[in-house]
């Protein structure tokens, strides 16, 4: 990494620590800061607050005094989950202290390029799409995985040398808060209404995702889904040269025609080799595919990574397959979108849809059209009834109940037939049964499996 000295004997507060915020304070006190942590969780319940304690960082938990600010801050590094209104950040902000979130810390030490994938939906799934595709072709270097994939991007850009490539999933929290930050290639998948609690609009919340562009130049590659008028308009508001990719249509890039997948007329494969179904899929590997394409990979690696690339876990991801039946987990699918963008994959005629969970108010009649034609679905959680009443209106005469998903896993396998595929794609939330998505998507895959095994 870089040895800078901008942060030597400066006073810094970490606000949040989860992996971010935890990683963002180690560097820091590397760096030479006086770093002070705050965090809600109390001290004997934080072991990252007591490891950071340990290496001399001075540690406030508990609470969040606002008398904190009383000291000569000059940066506040925010946990990206943490909103603008908090009181400590309205603070800071009054006070001019800049706020920023780990990935420009990542930016500011890293030796090696980065590229930035950014969207609503497929974030996860192209960025890894991308890192399989560079390291199938890359001569030096590794492609890492990095941010809001699950791996701080603070930490990979410590230990990355400078022939690697940082590949960053970078979510509209994250991306408030850059000031340098600088990728060389960026992905926007796409842009739907999202997080808007936390950003207050639908404005507010694509001019955060649109950060990812501010400091790009001619340069540089911005790639951009070309079916979204959006941004399409939002194109002619960049420096960066701008590279479309599209599944309705050919364009000066990676497209979709014909069922075979392209980049500039170059006929790159046929898209039913892809290891992975559905049109988002495609879009997905159209974007994965003008990154190759951008860096040189040679259309072979690119082939070979996306033909074996069968998901990121609880994303549409082939679980198994036995006595016939194929079975997938889809379950970060926590609203309706994800599930019906997970619908419009299979056969319906041969499907049985496993969903339900938190209940946030909302109805489901917006996914009335993509339900149509499904075999049967089961049914669980707080919005069972709410979900049996759209499968109801959108014709499903297969309408079954379960305690939860891993007990929906029996009883689909018992609805099902020969050919059949049962998707667990939820279009909810997790917290009514589960603490988070990935613990539903595993319970779930665990239920599968005995089932298979007791089926032997």
């Amino acid at each position: 990494m870089k040895q800078i000295t901008d942060y030597q004997n400066k006073k810094v507060l970490v606000l949040g620590l989860a992996k971010s915020g935890f990683s963002a304070a180690k560097l820091l006190h590397d760096l030479g800061a006086l770093v002070t942590v705050n965090d809600g969780k109390p001290f004997d319940e934080n072991p990252e607050a007591q490891d950071l304690l340990a290496l001399g960082i001075k540690v406030i938990t508990g609470s969040h005094p606002i008398e904190l600010l009383d000291e000569d801050f000059s940066l506040m590094v925010k946990n990206p989950g943490i909103p603008y209104t908090q009181p400590l950040v309205q603070r800071a902000i009054e006070k001019g202290i800049p706020v920023i979130t780990e990935v420009e810390l990542a930016y500011e030490i890293s030796e090696c390029p980065i590229i930035g994938i950014t969207g609503t939906n497929g974030k996860t799934t192209t960025t890894t799409m991308i890192a399989d595709i560079l390291n199938q072709g890359m001569t030096a270097g590794t492609a890492r995985l990095s941010g809001n994939i699950g791996f701080p991007a603070s930490s990979v850009a410590q230990s990355a040398a400078k022939e690697d490539i940082l590949v960053m999933e970078l979510s509209s929290f994250q991306l408030l808060g850059i000031t340098k930050f600088h990728p060389e290639i960026a992905v926007i998948t796409n842009l739907f209404s999202a997080h808007l609690d936390y950003h207050g609009s639908r404005e507010e919340y694509v001019k955060a995702k649109w950060h990812i562009q501010q400091n790009m130049t001619a340069a540089d590659t911005l790639i951009l889904n070309w079916r979204q008028s959006e941004l399409r308009q939002l194109a002619d508001d960049t420096q960066a040269a701008v590279l479309p990719f599209s599944s309705a249509g050919k364009v000066d890039g990676a497209y979709l025609s014909d069922g075979v997948l392209y980049f500039k007329d170059e006929i790159i494969m046929p898209a039913n080799r892809l290891g992975v179904p559905g049109n988002h899929n495609i879009e997905n590997a159209l974007a994965a595919i003008a990154v190759g394409k951008t860096r040189g990979i040679p259309t072979a690696a690119i082939v070979a990574a996306l033909s074996s690339f069968t998901g990121v876990p609880h994303r549409t991801q082939f679980v198994t397959r036995f006595n016939d039946r194929s079975f997938f987990n889809d379950s970060k699918a926590t609203n309706i979108l994800a599930t019906e963008m997970a619908l419009g994959g299979f056969d319906h005629s041969k499907l049985i849809l496993l969903a339900g969970g938190l209940d946030r108010g909302n109805g489901f009649d917006e996914l009335v059209p993509s339900l149509t034609g499904v075999k049967a679905v089961v049914l669980f959680g707080e919005t069972k009834d709410k979900l049996a009443a759209a499968a109801a209106t959108a014709g499903i005469k297969t309408i079954l109940f379960a305690e939860n998903a891993e007990a929906a896993v029996p009883v689909a396998y018992e609805a099902s037939d020969a050919g059949d595929t049962i998707l667990l794609s939820p279009a909810n939330a997790s917290w009514d049964q589960y603490k988070n998505f990935e613990i539903r998507g595993d319970k779930y895959m665990a239920a599968i499996h005995e089932l298979a095994a007791s089926q032997q």
